[in-house]
């Protein structure tokens, strides 16, 4: 093993790296791409599985309690037409506006500059060898709080596993299952898709609708007062307005004279159970297609697991009529939900939109956001003429990464967020969905990258890589999806080694250490990965 050839060669490559992590944290997010397969190696083992990797309940850390809020394709499949849904127009999800062409009809082309880390050398960067990688990890994976580690090393460009134990051993993936999620959303629905929410007219001029499309970060909070990930909200990540959709109804209500309405609410975009099997009503609320502020009891609130009203829908439909109430429309009684879905020919009064499908990715995998996951797992169903709800979008997710040629053996999926304790992947399957996000062939995957939290500075991985750690040398290299039950700690991303390669990993351990103890243990043997050429 060598682990570079110089220290001057080694402080270009290390500020080489750091600005390519600046580029990916600020890169442009791109719109919607084909859904195309790269073919590339099958990921071989080189080891035997440790554990069955299955997990109980949380008890109060990480994913379980919000601390993490929780490549060898095949052949192309075509994407999925998206389903047509109540006013909206024929081949879209219901609730959702943008680019509406078929995902097989936009052939990729290649990413932005900056966008995705290239080796410094080209090709003429070495790949790192299994003897090198075992001398380099070999300290950092005998931590005894790390228990039982499953984990895997690859190339990124080639999806190449280069070194691994129990790779192929399915493992309980906490809140990296939303790396399935983010990359079976992008890849059936265009990222320039937006969520929409309307109120349409009713049978009567003083009857209006207000249609859940399944936007959860539609909120009533005043512009300044939105923040993301700690900081305010700019002009692309800046979520849909309760305030302007009430604007913009009661300026439609007035120009045909109506004061006075009665308000019903349509939720009828889901089906099946709200409840999540391990609902507690602070890591998720009930999944409702109507809701605002994430049905946060108090939405200004900084808690990784805030309390959650008890009526998702009927409260945001009370807060829209207190709004109209505000802009001199009478509202007579309370909101009611409708018995059915309101008519595809109502007419739109007003509606509002969210930030693009790619923006919500981005915002999902960096604060590991449950809520806005299992909203945009739903999504995915619907484009796949599957119901919406937890299984059809488990369901809808499962065969979209199918169709991408992703590993089926061991990949066991029954919510979009990783809050149930049934999910299962091994840590080769979770490396090749970070192949396929890196492949130049699916510029319309990189946002699952761009998303990813930054070791040291953003999201779930913001207070990780500091000083003291053992693994601060890597901040702001490693780029990674956290992921935290009862007992479970995992790590899935990319980072760049020490002569400039992309490197995709997946760790996942089993043990009884504390969740911090074991979370440093892992962070170490991703910062080995980042100090070394391994050859």
């Amino acid at each position: 093993m060598r682990a570079g050839t110089g220290a001057g060669r080694r402080r270009g490559l290390a500020t080489a790296r750091l600005l390519g992590a600046a580029l990916l944290t600020g890169g442009a997010v791109l719109g919607g791409g084909g859904a195309y397969a790269a073919p590339s190696p099958s990921p071989s083992g080189h080891a035997t599985g440790h554990d069955d990797g299955r997990g109980g309940k949380g008890d109060g850390h990480g994913d379980r309690h919000g601390d993490d809020r929780t490549a060898s394709p095949g052949a192309s499949s075509p994407a999925a037409k998206p389903a047509a849904g109540p006013g909206t127009p024929a081949g879209k999800p219901a609730g959702v506006t943008g680019s509406a062409a078929p995902a097989t009809a936009r052939k990729p082309g290649p990413p932005p500059a900056g966008l995705v880390l290239q080796p410094a050398d080209g090709a003429a960067v070495g790949i790192p060898t299994a003897a090198g990688l075992r001398q380099a990890l070999a300290a950092a994976l005998t931590d005894k709080s790390l228990g039982t580690v499953t984990f895997a090393v690859a190339d990124a460009t080639s999806g190449q596993i280069l070194y691994g134990a129990g790779e192929n051993t399915p493992a309980t993936p906490a809140s990296t299952t939303k790396l399935a999620t983010s990359l079976a959303a992008l890849t059936l629905i265009p990222g320039d898709t937006r969520i929409t929410t309307r109120v349409v007219a009713g049978a009567s001029p003083s009857d209006i609708t207000l249609v859940g499309g399944g936007d959860p970060t539609l909120t009533a909070l005043p512009a300044d007062q939105v923040q993301i990930d700690g900081a305010p909200a700019d002009a692309d990540t800046a979520p849909a307005s309760l305030e302007a959709l009430a604007t913009r109804t009661a300026a439609a209500l007035k120009a045909a004279g109506t004061g006075t309405v009665r308000l019903g609410y349509d939720v009828s975009l889901y089906t099946g159970s709200p409840q999540h099997a391990d609902y507690d009503a602070t890591n998720i609320p009930l999944m409702t297609p109507l809701m605002v502020d994430e049905a946060k009891a108090d939405p200004r609130s900084r808690e990784e697991a805030p309390a959650r009203v008890a009526d998702p829908a009927g409260q945001a439909a009370e807060q829209f009529a207190a709004l109209l109430r505000t802009h001199g429309i009478t509202v007579d009684g309370k909101a009611k939900q409708t018995a059915a879905a309101a008519p595809a020919g109502s007419a739109v009064l007003a509606e509002v939109t969210s930030p693009t499908v790619a923006r919500l990715v981005e915002r999902l995998l960096t604060t590991s956001d449950n809520t806005l996951a299992e909203a945009v797992a739903r999504q995915v169903a619907l484009a796949a003429h599957k119901p919406a709800g937890f299984d059809g979008a488990a369901a809808a997710v499962t065969e979209t990464l199918a169709g991408l040629g992703v590993r089926s053996a061991g990949l066991v999926l029954h919510d979009g967020s990783g809050l149930h304790a049934g999910n299962t992947i091994p840590p080769a399957v979770l490396v090749q969905l970070l192949g396929l996000a890196s492949s130049p062939d699916h510029p319309e995957l990189r946002p699952v990258l761009t998303g990813l939290p930054v070791a040291g500075f953003t999201g779930t991985l913001g207070k990780r890589y500091g000083a003291g750690s053992g693994a601060a040398e890597a901040a702001g290299l490693v780029r990674a999806k956290t992921g935290t039950r009862s007992g479970v700690n995992t790590l899935a991303g990319t980072v760049v080694d020490a002569d400039g390669r992309l490197l995709s990993f997946a760790v996942m351990t089993r043990t009884t250490a504390p969740a911090d103890t074991a979370r440093a243990a892992m962070d170490r043997i991703v910062a080995r990965l980042a100090a070394c050429g391994c050859h």
